[in-house]
């Protein structure tokens, strides 16, 4: 399989790791984000729901290790030499009498990367309490300390090629948008809505086909659109109803969102009064998405012009976006929200999310956008008016 990118560019993208691991005091680095194992090494595999990891010492090209039926996906989607990809027995699968993680620390004593400090990402989906202590268990000696989200803050500024990807992506999710609102009608159930949705993400554009997405489309309606994270049913869709759809196309892992909402009938003088809100302050906030503006400074504008139309919104507005597997597709690193001191560099990737939920309806007009020197630029091209039907 083709790597996505240049061996200079994962070269360069080691590098920057592991100058962040000098800065955190780290010798070793153990990787379980299938997103940072990804942009590290291009390792793709639907593996994740088993131990696996990348692990950057402090020479030589990083491993990889997990399960033995994965270690064929690693030699087939990363560039690491045969030697630098390590397997443990399938019987440490899901096996509550040993841990794989005793191997881990085995292959880090024979590669003379036991002694330490070696970080771990604590606070991950991917790496359990039951790691942790089987570490510490293994390694008594070593200093294990959290590097969460330290190859994460890496990914943040994304490459021209990475850009290209997410621009794919983007058109992806045009073509999704233009099915909905080809398709949805009252009477029509919400699965069967969901199935064009998903044809039209896999099916893509003639230049790439589509990934499955880090977050399946989200998609409630009416009362149920008060829920910011519900997903569909199998019940038709009713005139005087809303729906808004959170949704993103994906090219080769990489996403890039933009949610819209529907309403079937005439829709409540209180969701176009918060739509012109909304729309209000995401031209503002992109305006003022430059480098060197904080994230908390684009929040502020932003929440600025809520409060002058008298709209409340309590969540964050907005959360770095790009490559990702499940369960999330946000970097987890900034967010637009006040009094985060990020400042913003230009060709970082966020997905502005100015969602507003009421105890009666939900509107999602989102947008996922590049930084650059005349403000945040859309990467779609999808009308933010709500589409009354």
């Amino acid at each position: 399989m083709k790597l996505l990118f240049t061996d200079t560019e994962y070269a360069e993208r080691l590098a920057k790791v592991r100058s962040a691991m000098a800065r955190a005091g780290v010798e070793t680095l153990i990787v379980t984000d299938p997103s940072n194992m990804n942009w590290l090494t291009g390792y793709d595999g639907w593996s994740f729901y088993v131990h696996q990891a990348v692990i950057v010492g402090p020479d030589a090209e990083p491993l990889w290790w997990g399960r033995p039926m994965d270690a064929v996906g690693a030699r087939l989607t990363t560039y690491l030499e045969d030697q630098s990809i390590l397997s443990y027995a399938d019987d440490y699968v899901q096996n509550p009498l040993k841990h794989p993680y005793e191997t881990l620390a085995a292959a880090l004593k024979d590669h003379g990367w036991a002694a330490g400090p070696i970080g771990v990402e604590m606070d991950n989906y991917y790496f359990s309490a039951k790691c942790l202590e089987t570490l510490r268990a293994e390694l008594p000696q070593t200093n294990i300390i959290d590097t969460t989200a330290l190859v994460n803050w890496q990914r943040a500024v994304k490459s021209p090629g990475e850009l290209a990807l997410m621009r794919q992506a983007a058109a992806i999710t045009e073509k999704m948008h233009e099915r909905i609102r080809e398709t949805a009608e009252p009477g029509m159930r919400k699965c069967d809505l969901v199935a064009e949705i998903y044809d039209a993400a896999l099916r893509g554009i003639p230049e790439a086909g589509g990934d499955y997405p880090a977050i399946v489309p989200l998609a409630p309606s009416g009362k149920e659109a008060a829920a910011a994270h519900l997903t569909w049913d199998d019940r038709p869709m009713k005139a005087g109803e809303g729906t808004f759809f959170e949704i993103s196309g994906v090219v080769r892992r990489y996403h890039a969102p933009a949610c819209r909402s529907l309403f079937f009938g005439n829709p409540p003088q209180a969701m176009f009064e918060a739509e012109k809100a909304v729309l209000e302050g995401l031209e503002t906030g992109l305006a003022a998405a430059t480098p060197g503006t904080t994230c908390g400074e684009v929040a502020e504008v932003f929440f600025g012009v809520l409060a002058k139309h008298g709209v409340i919104k309590d969540s964050r507005a907005g959360y770095p976006i790009g490559l990702s597997y499940p369960p999330d597709w946000g970097e987890r690193t900034m967010s637009l929200r006040r009094g985060d001191t990020t400042p913003l560099q230009e060709n970082m990737t966020l997905h502005f999310m100015p969602a507003i939920w009421t105890d009666e309806w939900g509107l999602e007009t989102t947008e996922t956008f590049v930084v650059t020197p005349s403000g945040g630029k859309p990467l779609s091209n999808v009308s933010r008016e709500l589409c009354v039907k």
